[in-house]
């Protein structure tokens, strides 16, 4: 076991694309964790996914060993965690398991939105910062404007800042002994009962349930058997082991030491992140105070696109939820769609990275609902109702107001695309609420509704500003506001798939929008379709889609002109007749298309 003294625990933090994965690269080949060989970029980032998007979804833990300058052996326990917004639930997580982080901040784009955000979650959880300025490779790298930025906006000493080139490997030795010299090492007791922090964990076909584990006082061994302390449940662990990073079986994991433990659990819903692991015969008397649950910001239903592939849905579903705790599911059925899930997750590209997975892994194909949040019903019997899917409305005449959540939006901007970002802000019922500059680049924050957000916001934010903006949002909470649930008919029959909740103010724009869009997408049948959009019994707009016209006069060479007539009154009462029971099919890809809402 080693001593405390000589063990250093520390998270990598950093805006998307400012080099985390690859500083991690670097330090495991410094230090020959990983046979050269075996090296590979973004050795950490196992799903296809992270490295096809050159992005780290989950945080992955590697146990590295390091012979300081001084001749001494340490353990350096490193968590690379991801940078994008939609995970910052991992990030929180990973932070609560270590003392220390590296800040990595782009030496060439500086300070971004994440890079705040992240910065702010690593003091909450009362770290030591190491400010890391990487990319000093490029041309355009500026450490001194950087670091100066770095002390501005986020109000710490970079005057120690080390320059690193993450690529070529420059500047990593002084970032190991810096680890060493500036993190303090981890406190806890040999001798004192097991205390150990559940931070994560994923399933495994073979080995049941991995759990990653902080052991914070004690020491575990094989053998033991433990009690999670929030569900009260009891195993027996099998092996035990530390990650560098492929899974190497230990005897022991002792305080301020970070690995693995299975121990035949078969779901990891009976492993909760956060929860305080002990020993079963002599527990800990208080447990750790745990992390917040996540909450799913963002919901839609997903639906096979075959509906006798369901049953293969349920089962892929169930088996991702196993390794994404963030991720939440329930059964619903849509009169359009047939029997799906609705989904809640923390944020678009969350939604985006389930989809690809399930459509990948399990070779599923989906159709996905337009996203929703939940919004809150106050009703006029005084009770709250939270509303995930606008087709379940109630009557409007029982709600006395509905209530939307709002966000606080932080955007990073050049000066030149300021006007822009605060029209967009503006266009989606925004409020300023600040406006301060760093050198040449504008830090605005804006109270946002997230409806407005979810759709594309992101997407149009990096079209104004040529790419060069960084956003970053947290929710804040809810308010009242005007808002409606609008529906379409389509030969005066409601498509719940299509129901949305809009402002008031807006709702004739979007409404008119989505009809023209589906006339160009339904296709003609021998009768003439009304598409309407709808609030409660006020149609707001109304597209018509023209019938085909069959020639039934085809047959009649010359004679009296009243046999035509004849046979096209016949027709006309037939096509009334058919419209009054002729069912409009509407496909797959215009529920897609019309989905995709564009301004």
């Amino acid at each position: 076991m080693t001593s405390l003294s000589h063990i250093r625990n520390f998270s990598i933090v950093a805006h998307i694309d400012h080099g985390k994965s690859t500083l991690a690269d670097r330090l495991i080949q410094m230090t020959d964790t990983v046979a050269e060989r075996d090296m590979k970029d973004q050795l950490l980032d196992s799903m296809d996914i992270e490295r096809e998007r050159g992005i780290t979804i989950k945080a992955n833990t590697v146990r590295i060993d390091y012979t300081a300058d001084d001749g001494e052996r340490y353990v350096l326990n490193l968590i690379d965690t991801p940078g994008h917004v939609d995970f910052s639930y991992e990030v929180s997580r990973s932070m609560q398991a270590v003392e220390g982080s590296l800040l990595v901040v782009d030496s060439t784009q500086g300070v971004e939105a994440q890079t705040l955000a992240n910065v702010y979650q690593a003091i909450d959880a009362d770290h030591e910062l190491i400010p890391v300025l990487n990319k000093i490779d490029l041309p355009a790298s500026d450490l001194d404007r950087v670091a100066e930025q770095i002390e501005e906006v986020i109000g710490i000493d970079a005057s120690g800042a080390i320059p690193v080139s993450a690529k070529t490997g420059q500047g990593i030795r002084e970032t190991l002994e810096a680890i060493i010299h500036h993190l303090p090492p981890p406190q806890g007791a040999a001798d004192a009962p097991l205390k150990a922090m559940l931070v994560d964990s994923k399933y495994d076909p073979y080995l049941g349930v991995v759990v990653l584990v902080r052991i914070m006082d004690g020491k575990l061994k094989k053998g033991d058997r433990i009690r999670m302390m929030q569900t009260g449940s009891v195993h027996t662990v099998d092996r035990i082991g530390v990650f560098r990073p492929a899974m190497t079986v230990v005897e022991e994991l002792g305080p301020g030491e970070i690995g693995f433990i299975t121990a035949s659990i078969k779901q990891v819903r009976d492993t909760r992140v956060g929860d305080t692991i002990t020993h079963d015969r002599a527990p800990c008397e208080k447990p750790l105070p745990g992390f917040k649950p996540s909450v799913p910001v963002v919901f839609c239903g997903l639906f096979p696109v075959d509906s006798s592939a369901f049953e293969s849905l349920r089962s892929a579903i169930e088996k991702l939820a196993l390794n994404d705790a963030s991720f939440s599911y329930e059964m619903e059925s849509s009169a359009a769609l047939g029997f799906g899930f609705r989904c809640g997750f923390l944020g678009l590209l969350h939604l985006e990275v389930v989809r690809d997975r399930i459509e990948r892994e399990y070779d599923i194909e989906l159709i996905t609902t337009a996203p929703s949040v939940v919004y809150r019903l106050h009703m006029k019997s005084g009770e709250m109702v939270e509303l995930h899917n606008p087709a379940d409305m109630p009557d409007p005449t029982d709600i006395d107001h509905i209530e939307e959540p709002r966000i606080k939006a932080t955007i990073l901007v050049p000066d030149e695309f300021l006007g822009d970002v605060l029209k967009l802000c503006q266009e989606r019922r925004g409020i300023q609420k600040e406006l301060t500059y760093a050198g040449a680049r504008a830090m605005v924050v804006y109270d946002l509704p997230l409806n407005e957000v979810v759709f594309d916001f992101y997407d149009r934010l990096k079209s104004v500003t040529k790419g060069y903006a960084s956003f970053d949002y947290e929710i804040t909470g809810y308010r009242a506001d005007n808002l409606v649930k609008m529906q379409v008919l389509v030969n005066d029959e409601p498509v719940d798939a299509l129901s949305t909740m809009v402002h008031r103010d807006r709702a004739e724009m979007r409404g008119r929008a989505m009809c023209e869009k589906l006339k160009g997408l339904i296709p003609r049948h021998m009768f003439k379709i009304p598409i309407q959009a709808a609030i409660g019994g006020k149609v707001i707009a109304r597209e018509t889609l023209s019938a085909m016209r069959k020639d039934v006069t085809a047959k009649c060479y010359g004679g009296d002109v009243s046999r035509k007539k004849k046979l096209l009154e016949k027709q006309k009462a037939g096509k009334k007749k058919m419209r009054q029971f002729g069912k409009v099919e509407i496909p797959q890809e215009a529920f897609i298309s019309a989905l995709k809402m564009d301004e």
